[in-house]
């Protein structure tokens, strides 16, 4: 397994957190490495074989103290705790659908925070006195709608002092072309977007740095010390899946908690 430690300074070593590629399962074509081995999809609803999907997920769990509190994403704005995800998961009955949210924290040790990707932006956030973790997944329409603001005040109304966030494998600048109604949307959110997006020659179109945008949302709320960021999923094909460059694609995780005490 391939997999991303966040490169955060100042984060407490009570905090761990990872981020998944695309290497390393049992997934075959189309969800596999990109180079006739096994993928390590995660997701259960992009027509992959849930036999192996069930295998990865074991794989991943062999690295975590506990199930992570799965969510059903819908580009959205809404955070969860992910201690009440984890309890619905056990009182559900077995193959239920995981709540419907883009975000959850956490203030147990032991409990997972995670979102699934294959080309939106997955941010990992911790405080830096190792009191609230959390994790967001950050599309255009989650982004221009506030999904890391409120993943940002439902961690200060938990506790959390200074936050740290990362910034986890996305879709790069060079790659991230939209269409006018993107522009436009965010435009009228904060007209000082408007310099994360490059025009295109001769069309209606543009490139988005999706880094940047979270950078200067972050930053409106006060999330300075910002990490990560850079890589691209739709570029590096035998690393991470993606949506955008596939169509027909996984699913990778990015995943954050508390450790319990030593």
């Amino acid at each position: 397994m391939d997999i991303l430690i966040p490169d955060w300074a100042g984060a407490p070593a009570s905090v761990g957190a990872l981020s998944t590629t695309r290497t390393g399962g049992f997934s075959r074509v189309p969800y596999d490495d990109g180079a006739d081995g096994g993928g390590l999809n995660l997701g259960i609803h992009v027509g992959d074989d849930p036999v192996a999907v069930a295998r990865n997920r074991a794989l991943l769990r062999n690295l975590l103290p506990s199930e992570p509190a799965w969510l059903t994403q819908v580009h959205g704005t809404t955070v969860l705790d992910a201690a009440d995800v984890m309890s619905a998961m056990q009182t559900e009955a077995p193959g239920a659908a995981a709540p419907q949210a883009d975000a959850s924290i956490a203030t147990r040790p032991g409990v997972v925070c995670v979102v699934q990707t294959a080309d939106c932006l997955p941010v990992l956030f911790c405080d830096v006195n190792g009191r609230v973790v959390g994790a967001a997944h950050a599309g255009w329409r989650g982004l221009v709608s506030g999904v890391l603001e409120q993943t940002v005040s439902r961690m200060r109304d938990a506790g959390a002092g200074e936050i740290l966030a990362w910034l986890g494998p996305a879709i790069g600048p060079d790659s991230f072309e939209v269409g006018q109604d993107v522009f436009d949307a965010f435009a009228g959110s904060d007209a000082t977007l408007i310099s994360a997006f490059k025009p295109i020659a001769g069309q209606e179109k543009y490139l988005a740095d999706i880094y940047t945008l979270a950078r200067m949302r972050l930053a409106g709320s006060g999330v300075t010390q910002v990490h990560g960021g850079g890589l691209c999923t739709v570029k590096e094909a035998r690393r991470f899946y993606s949506y955008r460059r596939d169509r027909f694609t996984g699913r990778m995780a990015s995943l954050i908690w508390l450790k319990q005490p030593v």
